[in-house]
């Protein structure tokens, strides 16, 4: 269980971590042979099974091993170089052909304006300054009319948003843009919200506050009307009225270790990635908040954790064929202890599905993990480019869903893995059914981590085109289409 001296620590040692790595460090899935029931799936416990995977079908340019990996002799062979797909193909990008430091971040969001404008909203880098090595800064502003050809529109510079760390969101309903101000550690909590419902591709900055009291990362209700302000490493999580983005003002304030957060679509729940007491996933009861009663008391509802628990990162709600489950997935590596992240640790925590029919009794009943996860693993790949990478390495970091009602995939950024998609028609039995880890390209600094993927940010869908857009730390933005139908 971490403390708060543990979770001090962490954040202490992250971030000079961070910036060495910045600097070197039918309806059955398409072709599947899988078998979609996998009775012996392990839900808990250290040596999990990793997901099954369908088949790679034509034009797939499948890994040469382990699931999940990019090893020294796939570097030396030209490989990597030429990247891995399967069952996808890459529309189009936005990416310098060398990188210095870093050129993609945490996030990547999608909207459509009033206007029927198509927008994507990325954050340029994984640590501020490391992305004025590369004459990129903030958040960018692509028009993507052309996916083949995204279009920067417009690159948003206030406080907030030239270092959001993990916190940029947007309300689709609400039509506003949100961060607050963070790091590794903890930033100063200003807060930026912008207008992009009239036209995405120019958004209008509403009001740049320190309401957010610290900043690493954040929630937003569905609406749009109310800013969640996490930050773990000193335990605070603000809750912000922005239903006038002019004016935001103060709600409530409670001492919650929340690392990233989502809310139920009543705006009577946040679901909350907890680093301690124990880390895990924790159910709040923010009905009063919602009701925008004076002094509003949130409660707690439940608590869950689970034997290969890292660092949570995010946990989104959803509903599939009338039945609640959350989407989990944790960050990094780690080793039984008190600090959290490890050199490629034994532990990996990846990604889960939850069972919350009953709230208060959740439950873990699938998860979304690779071989290259698996503790029997770890040793055998420990010397492959970018595995010792503290920040990186072989684990998860993100994931994202298309839809929260009946959602068919999850797309999750798995690190020196790239984007994998897994098919989760059946909650308790996924299937990875297509993977894109993008082509290898070579970087001016490589020590203490070579050239590698440095998949982290949360993806966004477009549904229409089967397409989901992602950003590389070391990369850039990328527009990917799922093929051969294993997006169903």
């Amino acid at each position: 269980m971490l403390n708060l001296y543990s979770c001090r620590l962490f954040a202490s040692l992250l971030l000079p971590a961070l910036i060495a790595g910045c600097f070197g460090n039918s309806d059955s899935p398409s072709g599947s042979t899988a078998n979609r029931t996998n009775p012996s799936q392990v839900v808990d416990g250290l040596n999990i099974t990793a997901t099954p995977q369908g088949v790679c079908g034509p034009g797939s340019r499948p890994e040469s091993g382990m699931q999940g990996r990019v090893s020294q002799a796939d570097h030396d062979a030209g490989l990597a170089a030429a990247g891995f797909t399967c069952n996808t193909q890459m529309v189009g990008s936005f990416a310098p052909e060398r990188v210095i430091g870093t050129v993609g971040g945490f996030k990547v969001e999608r909207y459509r304006d009033k206007a029927g404008r198509d927008c994507a909203f990325a954050d340029s880098t994984l640590l501020f300054p490391t992305n004025i090595l590369d004459l990129e800064l903030g958040v960018n502003v692509f028009d993507m009319s052309d996916p083949t050809k995204p279009v920067r529109t417009a690159r948003l510079i206030t406080p907030a948003m030239l270092s959001p760390h993990e916190s940029l969101v947007v309300s689709q309903e609400g039509g506003v843009l949100a961060a607050v101000l963070g790091n590794p550690a903890f930033g100063p909590g200003i807060v930026d919200i912008y207008d992009v419902s009239e036209d995405c591709r120019k958004p209008v900055l509403k009001s740049s506050t320190p309401l957010g009291l610290f900043g690493h990362e954040s929630g937003i209700s569905p609406d749009g009307k109310t800013f969640f302000s996490g930050s773990p490493s000193t335990f605070t999580l603000v809750a912000l009225d922005i239903s006038n983005p002019s004016f935001p003002r103060p709600l409530w304030t409670g001492f919650y270790a929340s690392h990233g957060l989502s809310i139920s679509p009543d705006g009577n729940r946040a679901y909350v990635a907890s680093f301690t007491n124990p880390a895990g996933m924790l159910v709040l009861d923010i009905s009063e908040i919602q009701a925008r009663k004076a002094n509003p008391q949130v409660k707690e509802v439940s608590r869950l954790s689970w034997d290969t628990v890292t660092i949570p990162q995010n946990a989104i709600p959803f509903t599939s064929n009338g039945k609640k489950y959350i989407m989990e997935v944790d960050e990094y590596s780690g080793n039984p202890g008190p600090i959290p992240v490890a050199i490629h640790g034994s532990k990996v925590g990846a990604a889960r599905i939850i069972d919350i029919s009953d709230e208060t009794k959740p439950k873990v009943i699938s998860n979304l993990r690779l071989d290259v996860h698996n503790v029997e693993n770890r040793e055998k790949i420990a010397s492959d480019p970018g595995a010792q990478n503290p920040t990186g390495g072989y684990a998860g970091h993100y994931c994202n869903i298309p839809t929260r009602v009946n959602p068919t995939i999850v797309a999750c950024s798995m690190i020196l893995s790239g984007l994998r998609i897994f098919d989760i028609r059946d909650p308790a039995n996924p299937v990875e059914v297509a993977y894109f880890n993008a082509p290898v390209k070579p970087r001016v600094l490589t020590l203490p981590a070579p050239a590698s993927n440095w998949a982290m940010s949360s993806p966004a869908f477009v549904p229409e085109r089967k397409e989901i857009w992602y950003t590389d730390g070391y990369q850039g933005f990328y527009v990917v289409k799922v093929t051969n139908n294993a997006w169903k």
